[in-house]
């Protein structure tokens, strides 16, 4: 199948390598060929501005114009130019209905050039850096997979921890979240509202997918988990439904506050939660919704305090490396948006 380019195949990553949509060698015939390496802006729609480049020879729809360099001048160097200006040449759109940036106005953005074995030297440069984010970002995808499948092995009981003396632990039982933990939602409010702590201050303030803002007052002062009661990532999952948090912080009354007993491991019962389908406890109508005495019953396949730490620490020494990696992503990406400041005034 061929490459056929849309917005949505534009993302973080510099090259363009897999469409949603493909072609036939038919349908691909069909088209204005795209050759390797060229520039693709996205000038129509709310994406305006993102830009990447073609892996290989594609197609692409109405909303890019594809570029590629004459003689003198380099798609590499052109490409680092608008990834550094995308956000002003958005600014040629206007307010319209559809923002679009016809090919004229587009064709008419001026930037002053150095000789064409200079912009090979800056873009050769800047393309070490992009080599190193991809690397990094490919690096966490693989832990990301990794973790994934290990605990799918772990919590179907097809991979086991032993004791210390390399005796297998009793068997795992089913029990409901409210039989390991309790729900401290009562405390999220206060007698005077939660208007009295917006006022900005040094403690975090949680809602349903994590730091929503700072205040200067704190209600919870302990290890807790948030379960997000309601809000679209019930349904996608694209955000955090369950995390831990630590220390004196502020909860909304957008998630569930659970603090989980003697006999249950507070990491071990973030990783199950974070596991859980909450689609089918859902009891919302317009709005997703999780109240509390469903939550309560969420079933959950629990092992003994022992193993529980066992599997807890291991897939937290698996997150240490993942995060040690994204901070190594942002910190290269700051590194390259400064020299594309420094580079390109």
């Amino acid at each position: 199948p061929k490459l056929f380019v849309s917005p949505a195949d534009i993302n973080e990553n510099r090259y363009v390598y897999k469409t949603k949509t493909t072609l036939t060698d038919l349908g691909f015939e069909q088209g204005r060929k795209i050759t390797r390496g060229s520039i693709l802006f996205v000038c129509i729609g709310s994406t305006i501005g993102k830009v990447a480049q073609a892996a290989d020879e594609c197609l692409t729809n109405q909303q890019i114009n594809a570029l590629d360099a004459m003689n003198g001048f380099d798609n590499n160097f052109i490409y680092a130019i608008l990834e550094r200006n995308g956000k002003k040449i958005k600014l040629l759109a206007g307010t319209q209905a559809v923002p679009l940036i016809n090919k004229t106005d587009f064709s008419n953005f001026k930037y002053n050039y150095p000789s064409l074995p200079e912009q090979q030297k800056i873009a050769s440069f800047l393309s070490v850096v992009d080599e190193k984010i991809q690397l990094l970002k490919h690096k966490k995808q693989l832990l990301e997979q990794y973790k994934k499948g290990v605990m799918q092995q772990l919590f179907s009981g097809k991979l086991r921890f032993k004791d210390e003396n390399g005796k297998a632990f009793s068997k795992w039982e089913e029990k409901k979240l409210g039989d390991v933990s309790v729900f401290l939602d009562g405390r999220r409010k206060p007698i005077k509202g939660e208007d009295r702590a917006k006022i900005k201050g040094q403690y975090p303030y949680y809602g349903a997918s994590g730091i929503i803002d700072y205040v200067n007052e704190y209600i919870f002062d302990e290890d807790i988990i948030l379960l997000g009661e309601d809000g679209e990532n019930i349904i996608s999952r694209n955000l955090p439904l369950a995390f831990r948090v630590s220390g004196k912080c502020w909860v909304n009354n957008h998630a569930h506050v659970i603090k989980p007993n003697q006999e249950t491991d507070i990491n071990f019962l973030t990783y199950s939660l974070e596991r859980v389908n909450y689609v089918p406890y859902n009891t919302g109508t317009a709005q997703p919704k999780l109240n509390q005495e469903v939550c309560r019953n969420i079933p959950l396949i629990m092992p003994c305090i022992e193993e529980q730490k066992k599997i807890a620490d291991f897939l937290s020494a698996i997150d240490v490396k993942m995060d040690s990696l994204n901070n190594q992503i942002i910190q290269t990406q700051n590194f390259k948006k400064g020299l594309l400041q420094q580079m390109f005034v």
